[in-house]
């Protein structure tokens, strides 16, 4: 049985999920500037309500980012606090890749475009497409760029998620054929898919020890491939 405790905090939203065997539980929020008063009292609640406690966890994951520094520095010090003090190791998982499932998730999406507003006329990018099991794979690099600079895939049955398409959707549109019926603006990333996208991860043994752990930014050209699933 496995039994995962997620954290989301790389946008105004703040979330904590609880996977156990397949059951989902999730505490989330849209609420700005709050995360540190929240989430604690989210993974509380949820291990609460499973009877379970920290030490019983097989891992923690977390939303390692792009996305707001304070948010990944929120949510990267609670997860090696939980990992330090139980023993745990940590899984972490791509924010953009959590968007896209949640995406997957809600919204039927087959390929996702996933965009958050990286602020300074610029996006967090990602490509990804569903699997046969229905948890999403990237294809190719996460990006910070320009909308302009955006490089899209061939044409096919593509989704836009994200605040990007909130904040840049005519600059995106100019090189993305996304039809505005499939554009999920207001989408945001949730702890439920990052303890999804952390099972096969754990499955596979692609774990961090705690000390390990630490946001993925993106800017200053720190060039790192996609966190789709935990790998690093």
């Amino acid at each position: 049985m496995t039994r995962i405790l997620a954290i989301e905090a790389a946008t105004e939203a703040c979330s904590a999920a609880l996977l156990i065997d397949g059951e989902l539980r999730e505490r989330f929020e849209l609420a700005p500037r709050r995360h540190v008063a929240l989430l604690l009292p989210f993974v509380d609640a949820l291990l609460a309500e499973a009877g379970i406690r920290p030490g019983a966890l097989d891992a923690v994951a977390f939303g390692c980012g792009p996305g707001s520094f304070t948010g990944l520095r929120i949510a990267a010090g609670i997860t090696q606090g939980i990992a330090f003090g139980s023993d745990l190791p940590v899984i972490p998982v791509s924010t953009l890749a959590a968007l896209a499932q949640g995406t997957v998730r809600q919204q039927g999406a087959v390929n996702v475009l996933a965009a958050l507003d990286a602020r300074m006329q610029e996006v967090y990018w990602g490509v990804f497409h569903r699997d046969s099991e229905g948890r999403v794979t990237a294809a190719g690099e996460e990006q910070v760029c320009a909308p302009e600079a955006v490089v899209c895939p061939q044409p096919g049955e593509w989704s836009g998620a994200g605040s990007g398409w909130l904040v840049y959707a005519d600059r995106l549109l100019q090189h993305c054929a996304v039809p505005a019926a499939a554009i999920y603006a207001q989408q945001q990333p949730h702890a439920a898919d990052v303890a999804l996208l952390a099972v096969p991860a754990f499955a596979q043994g692609k774990v961090l020890a705690a000390e390990q752990v630490s946001p993925v930014y993106l800017r200053n050209n720190v060039a790192r491939k996609p966190q789709t699933a935990g790998s690093r």
